[in-house]
């Protein structure tokens, strides 16, 4: 699906995380649809470091570009020396930053400051520099607990994680004040689909339920699965998000989910259903109670009007369309 009939020749992209779940999602999406703009994705790829939880520092996979004919280049943006290269030898129209300590467990809070929020401001000065469009990946979790709908202006961060992404929105408006560009950021809920596998243990329980119900093993759900709703959100829906927040009515922080909330037990009902499994649940007992959001829900009024933002995938339809990618991940990554 293209999501803009505007013509990008001669128009320089560049995509910090390129190599990760969303970024190369975006990057196969200009590639396909504006092949005549020129796209650059920036990441730091993965490297044999860990964080103090034991996952990797880095998600960013070489497998998610298979197939992108675009430039590709290995940095961090924590490099000063790497982003004055950027910056000198590239004149970007648009920056899709992507790049981000995502780990919402990760415990090192220098780092996640410093990844998340300092070196973002590195590239929005980069961006008022060239003149570039930014749009940025902000996050759902700078609501923490905070009832649903979740609006902005209601936030309540109960990690580093999401207190970084309301720090970046924070510093985007400063921006905002005083520069020409556009600046957008996105609050991704819950996002599930193809090129998400090698974010490990940290990847969609979509795909995570897919490969126990493969593997022939019951899925195991928190018990009172059926009352744990979350906002799940299909990745063509984000990249939709993405692409029409480059020409925005209005500069802003804007929710991107569907504005349903859905449960654990749907998605599990939905993939027996698409993988032709019927399984027994089995039902464990959640140790999460007390810091563990039970509902998420978008409000998307303002994505709507600002973007022109609709989402097109309802849980049965994005399942139905991912099913066969969770199928090829499972003989090619899985059982090998």
């Amino acid at each position: 699906m293209k999501y803009t009939d505007r013509d990008l020749s001669g128009k320089t992209i560049l995509i910090t995380g390129g190599a990760g779940f969303i970024g190369s999602n975006l990057a196969f999406y200009f590639q396909q649809n504006h092949p005549e703009a020129k796209v650059v994705v920036y990441d730091a790829f993965r490297s044999g470091e860990t964080l103090s939880n034991g996952n990797l520092k880095s998600f960013g996979h070489f497998k998610n570009l298979l197939g992108f004919s675009g430039e590709v280049i290995s940095g961090d943006i924590n490099d000063p020396a790497g982003m004055r290269e950027l910056r000198e030898n590239y004149t970007f129209d648009y920056i899709f930053h992507e790049a981000a300590i995502s780990d919402t467990t990760a415990l090192e809070q220098d780092l996640m400051i410093k990844t998340n929020v300092n070196a973002y401001k590195d590239l929005l000065d980069m961006a008022v520099a060239h003149g570039a469009n930014m749009i940025y990946a902000s996050s759902g979790a700078t609501y923490g607990d905070a009832p649903s709908p979740q609006r902005v202006g209601r936030e309540a961060p109960q990690n580093v994680y999401g207190f970084s992404k309301l720090a970046m929105d924070h510093l985007s408006r400063e921006y905002m004040k005083k520069s020409d560009i556009s600046i957008v950021g996105l609050r991704y809920f819950n996002v599930y689909g193809p090129r998400e596998y090698f974010k490990n243990t940290t990847a969609s329980m979509v795909i995570q339920f897919g490969h126990q119900l493969l593997a022939g093993k019951n899925p195991r759900l928190f018990e009172d699965s059926d009352k744990i709703l979350r906002d799940f959100i299909y990745i063509e829906d984000i990249i939709q998000a993405n692409v029409k927040a480059m020409h925005p009515s209005e500069s802003g922080i804007y929710n991107v989910g569907t504005g349903k909330a859905r449960s654990f037990q749907d998605m599990v009902d939905i993939l027996q259903k698409e993988l032709g499994t019927s399984y027994p649940c089995e039902y464990i007992p959640n140790p999460f109670i007390g810091r563990y959001q039970f509902h998420t829900e978008a409000d998307i009024e303002s994505s709507r009007k600002a973007l022109g933002y609709e989402p097109a995938y309802e849980m049965e339809d994005a399942i139905k369309a991912y099913v066969s990618e969770i199928r090829r991940i499972y003989e090619t990554e899985v059982k090998k």
